[in-house]
């Protein structure tokens, strides 16, 4: 095909051959329209085109469609807008001009904490914050169900009883917040479930102030659309909503593609968008126009063969996927699937492949848009003439994959090849998701497990105990509780993505497993957490649900719940019973991470399973069982109940997902998501220009990024006669350095939030307070195990050396501020290294870090530091703190020269008299501009003023 590059200096025709893979062909349409000569360079363009020679050896920028984020890394970039608002009107210009670049989403999906449950229904919730109490009592919203008779079926004289299962028409139907559903018989809105309105109320009251801003964000911002608390996770609202696939813009056509604060952005791979998740930084650059950067990668073809066992559900296959894949080692590579096997996969088997993407390491897994995407696209209700525009565009530019392509397929890195024929039904775990375990194996595994040294798998388990059991009284009842014994169940529409072959079967098992007599231990914490309104919309209407409600499998909310450990408590006496034994207890649960303790600190052992193993498992009351040789339980006559009695058979699902996955479900959802819910509508927040900063809120704080902003930027300043703020070692993480986790009471976080009145119960977690750089900036290098080599051992402490005092780091940092001291860090190898982290850069910045002297970076947060204004500078190849005899306790001075190249060599001095080169480690014209400017926040400012 002919590609035309256009600039502002130069006008190019190429032929981009057919052989780059798909995926590179979405990074190259990108830059080829976006070529500037500045930001994206001609010659950023042909590295690209000749992938195949330059892939993992130059770095290229990609400018994304649109911006995805969820509500913690979200609201740091929100504030920094509204700051650079203020910022904008200060210096003479319209702060009506501020807006983010490109369409950017917020979905609000990661306040969801579980305080209610069928078992925690009576508990007094945790409020989090300091917000609940001022929120007030609980609203009239919390409806009960109520037992009206029916009048018939035309005409309803009142609403359904939610908890009634009606035998006699097998359907059901409960009205939930985002969910279009109505009583099938009476036509009449039914009741939402206590939980789910329990759940949200203490949401909205924890996170009220959260909340006003991000609604204050929706309105005044053009491009900002939020997406309300209760509406679903931000990957799967991504997948059934937000997606385009071909954006329509201007009338230019162009791939969709994008880039977010959620690892699991992956998902929309499976739908042929280019997408993956990246740190707050690499996003709000990307609303500030400026492109993420990547080294050309390379890309892993993955050829799939043959066909799925009828009776392997997705999360077989896709677990069956993730440990070969982990075994090839795609670590920080594509991976681009192909071969016969791809077109007898569907869009949601497609999506949960690439939604476990980020547990197998690669940044992305790519399914190009076919002809299995565009029947999915029809069906969910897209426009027919977009939808013939959008395949004769793809087609046009060589982006639409064809099984009879004449061409032959794309070159790549590396190609394996999965034959979906070899894939058994499997868990996971007990610690990783990558250690696959088949279903008939699971006992004799569980068993190997209990036997092997305390490791990945092991638990060291005497054999002389692992027989052991524990009397367990609960709700008047005595259980046993032995090694193995199922204490959390979560049927969890993450992984399973909007999947409803899988929840389906999951809700069938339950129908069954109801109607033979079994059921499920009380004391088992047992949750349903759908990934949308939709998943309940089906399973309501398939007369599923209040089997699934039986069983103890409640729907308790929308969001990440238990996953990231938003579980309620379980019950003293399962606790005491688990101490008393030193059992290894399990959870099991459909999600998509199952790390040792991240469910809860007394659950060792944690299984990945497909949501009808869930039930399953939940119902066996146990791990350690045999299903093909060992009953679930009997019946109420005495009969064995195997597994295979209860299970649906693959055309029970199929003919129920046909009937109720159909175009009104997708339109309705679209419709409700839209409409937002009750109480987001009715929750007030202001809508003037410039957002009122409430200067008593502890959560939300107009940032001192822009201070000391001036129309013009100056040249870069010198650093005179500063101090070493902290004397650090090798591989120091943005861990190490980024605010994290709960706020520690003796730490400085905390007395600034103390003297704010909050007690220890509401400080919440640093990831809560990211709108107050007040807290953040007191969070940073706060971690108990930084290792200052002036303090000697693990502490977050410095000395302040004008005064000899040994303070928190911030603390000192404070002090030097007001003496007007400028500071720098002294660090060893790979300093930054780890997850990318804003506040990692920012944190610094704001305790009047200037420069950071280290032996090497990690790339990444290197970015970063040049990004929010903060010199990264590197000793010289050989050379490092110790080579040149410093101490730390010296102050250091450097200049700069009026013009900065990349990578310029400049003259440290220090008050010892020492004077040595260092390197300003910049790389390219874009980043001395950036820097010159203060950084990117400033850099985009005065282009508004």
């Amino acid at each position: 095909m002919t590609v035309h590059i256009r600039s502002s200096s130069m006008y190019l025709n190429l032929e981009a051959p057919n052989v780059l893979p798909y995926s590179i062909r979405v990074l190259l349409e990108a830059a080829v329209r976006n070529c500037d000569g500045f930001l994206m360079t001609k010659e950023q363009v042909m590295n690209i085109l000749d992938w195949k020679t330059k892939q993992s050896n130059v770095e290229v920028p990609f400018f994304p469609a649109r911006v995805l984020l969820q509500d913690f890394t979200g609201i740091p970039a929100m504030v920094d807008f509204a700051a650079m608002r203020e910022a904008v009107k200060t210096l003479g210009g319209d702060p009506k001009k501020v807006h983010p670049a490109c369409p950017t989403d917020l979905t609000v999906d990661h306040s969801l904490q579980i305080d209610f449950n069928k078992c925690a229904i009576q508990n007094a919730p945790n409020p989090g914050g300091g917000d609940l109490q001022k929120a007030g009592k609980l609203s009239p919203l919390k409806a009960q169900p109520r037992k009206l008779p029916c009048r018939g079926q035309t005409a309803c004289r009142g609403s359904c009883d939610s908890g009634e299962l009606s035998r006699n028409s097998g359907k059901f139907s409960s009205q939930i917040e985002n969910t279009p559903i109505l009583c099938p018989f009476h036509l009449q809105p039914v009741p939402e479930p206590e939980t789910v309105l329990k759940n949200q109320e203490v949401e909205f009251g924890r996170n009220r102030e959260r909340l006003q801003f991000f609604k204050w964000s929706s309105r005044v911002f053009k491009n900002v659309a939020v997406i309300p608390p209760g509406t679903g996770m931000a990957h799967q609202v991504n997948l059934e909503y937000l997606s385009r696939v071909v954006f329509e813009e201007k009338n230019l056509l162009f791939p969709d593609s994008v880039v977010g604060t959620d690892s699991h952005i992956t998902m929309v791979n499976g739908l042929g968008i280019l997408g993956w998740g990246v740190g707050g930084i690499e996003t709000e650059a990307v609303m500030l126009g400026l492109p993420v950067f990547l080294t050309l990668p390379e890309v892993v073809g993955c050829e799939l063969t043959g066909s799925s066992n009828p009776f392997v559900t997705s999360i077989d296959v896709v677990l069956g996927i993730t440990k070969h894949l982990r075994q090839v080692g795609v670590a920080g590579k594509f991976v681009e699937f192909f071969g016969s096997g791809v077109s007898q996969l569907s869009i949601v088997d497609r999506t949960t492949i690439a939604n476990m993407c980020p547990e197998y390491g690669a940044i992305l897994s790519f399914f190009p848009v076919d002809n299995v995407t565009l029947k999915h696209l029809e069906h969910t209700g897209f426009d027919k003439a977009k939808l013939k525009s959008m395949e004769t565009y793809l087609k046009a530019v060589k982006l639409f994959r064809n099984d009879q392509n004449n061409s032959g397929e794309p070159e790549y890195s590396q190609v394996i090849q999965i034959n979906l024929n070899s894939i058994v039904p499997s868990v996971s775990g007990p610690k990783r998701p990558q250690d696959r375990v088949a279903v008939t194996d699971m006992k004799n595994d569980f068993q190997a497990c209990l036997n092997e040294k305390v490791g990945f798998k092991g638990f060291q388990i005497a054999a002389e105990k692992q027989s052991d059991t524990v009397s367990l009284h609960y709700e008047g009842s005595e259980y046993k509780l032995s090694h193995g014994s199922v204490v959390i169940a979560a049927v969890i529409s993450c992984t399973n993505n909007c999947n409803p072959s899988v929840m389906l079967a999951a809700g069938l098992l339950a129908k069954k497993a109801v109607e033979a007599g079994l059921h499920v231990k009380p004391y088992i914490r047992t949750s349903l957490s759908p990934g949308s309104g939709m998943v309940t919309h089906y399973l309501s209407s398939s007369g599923v649900l209040p089997y699934l409600s039986k069983l103890g499998f409640e729907v308790v909310g929308y969001g990440c719940s238990t996953c990231v450990g938003n579980t309620a408590p379980l019950s003293e006496a399962v606790l005491n019973a688990v101490k008393q034994g030193d059992l290894v207890t399990c959870g099991v649960l459909s999600g998509n991470k199952n790390f040792e303790g991240r469910l809860c600190d007394c659950v060792r052992a944690n299984y990945l399973a497909s949501p009808p193993l869930v039930v399953a498992y939940a119902i066996a009351g146990t791990v350690n069982i045999d299903f093909q040789t060992e009953p679930l339980g009997t019946d109420s006559t005495g009969k064995n109940i195997y597994l295979h009695d209860i299970w649906p058979s693959r055309e029970e699902v199929h003919q129920i997902e046909e009937e109720l996955v159909i175009l009104s479900m997708f339109k309705a959802l679209k419709e409700k998501i839209e409409m937002g819910n009750k109480r987001w509508n009715s929750l007030e927040a202001p809508d003037s220009v410039l957002f009122p900063w409430d200067l008593k809120s502890t959560y939300i704080r107009c940032p001192s990024f822009f201070d000391k902003l001036t129309k013009e930027p100056v040249a870069p300043q010198p650093i005179e006669n500063a101090h070493v703020l902290l004397y650090l070692g090798d591989s120091v993480t943005t861990d190490h350095i980024s605010p994290a986790g709960s706020i520690a009471r003796s730490s400085a976080a905390a007395k600034y939030l103390t003297n704010r009145g909050l007690t220890p119960r509401e400080f919440n977690s640093y990831g809560a307070r990211r709108g107050n750089d007040a807290v953040m900036t007191r969070g940073t290098f706060a971690n108990i195990k930084l290792f200052n080599k002036f303090i000697g051992k693990p502490a977050p402490k410095t000395i302040h050396f004008p005064s000899g005092q040994t303070l928190d780091v911030f603390e000192a940092a404070e002090l030097y501020q007001k003496e007007g001291i400028p500071l720098i860090i002294l660090a060893g190898k790979k300093y930054g290294s780890g997850n990318s982290r804003d506040w990692a850069a920012k944190g610094p910045y704001l305790l009047g870090v200037k420069a950071v002297l280290a032996e090497s970076y990690e790339k990444i947060h290197k970015d970063h530091l040049i990004g929010i204004g903060i010199a990264p500078l590197q000793f010289l190849p050989g050379e490092n703190a110790d080579s040149l005899g410093l101490s730390g306790r010296e102050t250091f001075s450097l200049k700069f020269p009026e013009e900065l190249s990349p990578g310029i060599t400049l003259n440290m001095k220090t008050s010892t008299g020492k004077v040595f080169s260092v390197i300003a480690s910049f790389e390219n014209d874009v980043e001395i501009t950036l820097y010159k400017h203060g950084g990117l926040l400033n850099f985009v400012a005065r282009k508004f003023s």
